[in-house]
C-alpha cells in the first residue's frame, strides 16, 4: 500500500490479572495512511486507549507487528523509541498533561527543547499562534481555562510537525463550544501539515469528521458501519472450542 504510515499486524496483548490471564488485545489489524484522519469509537474498557498506545510504543504488545512511520516499533529499545517519538509522534491526552510551573509557551517548547531543536522558542510561539494563544504565551495552566490549556496541549503536539498525531478523546474535559474550537484547531492543523491523526472519542460529531472510523469492542477492531475504508481493517476471532 502506498504512503502507509501506521500498520498493526495480528496484535494480541495478554495481562495477568487477579484470576488469571486477561486479554485485552485479541488480533488487532490496522493499517492507516499518511495524512488520513481516523477516528477509533466503542465503549469504555475495550482496548482503545491500549492501542493507541501501542501505536506510541508505550505498550508493548504480547504478540505481533507494530510499525509506524517507517519504524518498526519491537526492534527498538526504550532509547530509541524515546527518539522515535520525539521525531514522528506527537500525544493529546484528555486531560492535557501540562507542566503546572512552566507557562504556555515553556510547555509549548519542552519537546522540543528535549530535541536540542534549534529556535525551539521561535517554533514553540509559532504554535501557540497557530492555536490562537499567542497573548496567553506567558501564563501557566492554573491561568488558562480548561479550552485554552487543551489549545497549548495541541500546539504542544504540531510544534514539531510530527509525521503522526495520537489523540485520546482530545474533547472528553470540555464543554460542547469549547470542544468545537478545539476541534476546529486540531483539523486545521492536520490539514496544514497533511498529519496522520488517529483519534479515540465517544462524540459521533468528532468522529464523523474523520475520514475514516473503525470500531472496538472486546479487544477486536472492526470497521464501523460509518467507515468508507472497511478494506484496511481486519478483525481475528478468537477460536471457540469444539463443542
Amino acid at each position: 500500500m502506498n504512503n502507509l504510515m501506521i500498520e498493526l499486524s495480528d496484535i494480541y496483548l495478554t495481562l495477568m490479572g487477579g484470576s488469571g490471564e486477561v486479554n485485552i488485545l485479541r488480533g488487532v489489524n490496522l493499517q492507516v495512511e499518511q495524512g488520513e484522519t481516523l477516528a477509533v469509537v466503542g465503549p469504555s474498557g475495550s482496548g482503545k486507549t491500549t492501542t493507541l498506545m501501542i501505536m506510541a510504543g508505550l505498550e508493548k504488545p504480547t504478540s505481533g507487528i507494530v510499525r509506524v512511520a517507517g519504524h518498526t516499533l519491537s526492534d527498538m529499545n526504550e532509547d530509541a523509541l524515546a527518539r522515535f517519538r520525539r521525531i514522528n509522534l506527537g500525544i493529546v491526552f484528555q486531560s492535557f498533561h501540562l507542566v503546572p510551573t512552566m507557562t504556555a509557551l515553556e510547555n509549548t517548547a519542552l519537546p522540543l527543547e528535549f530535541g536540542h531543536v534549534h529556535g525551539a522558542r521561535e517554533r514553540a510561539m509559532q504554535a501557540l499562534a497557530a492555536v490562537g494563544l499567542e497573548s496567553r504565551a506567558a501564563h501557566y495552566p492554573a491561568q488558562l481555562s480548561g479550552g485554552e490549556q487543551q489549545r497549548v496541549a495541541l500546539a504542544r503536539a504540531f510544534a514539531g510537525e510530527p509525521r503522526v498525531i495520537l489523540a485520546d478523546e482530545p474533547t472528553g474535559n470540555l464543554d460542547s463550544e469549547t470542544g468545537k474550537r478545539v476541534v476546529d484547531h486540531l483539523f486545521h492543523l492536520q490539514q496544514k501539515l497533511d498529519t496522520t491523526l488517529v483519534l479515540i472519542t465517544h462524540d459521533k460529531g468528532l468522529a464523523a469528521q474523520c475520514s475514516r472510523q473503525v470500531r472496538m469492542e472486546d479487544g477486536i477492531l472492526l470497521p464501523d458501519a460509518a467507515s468508507s475504508g472497511q478494506d484496511k481493517v481486519t478483525a481475528v476471532l478468537p477460536q471457540q472450542p469444539a463443542l
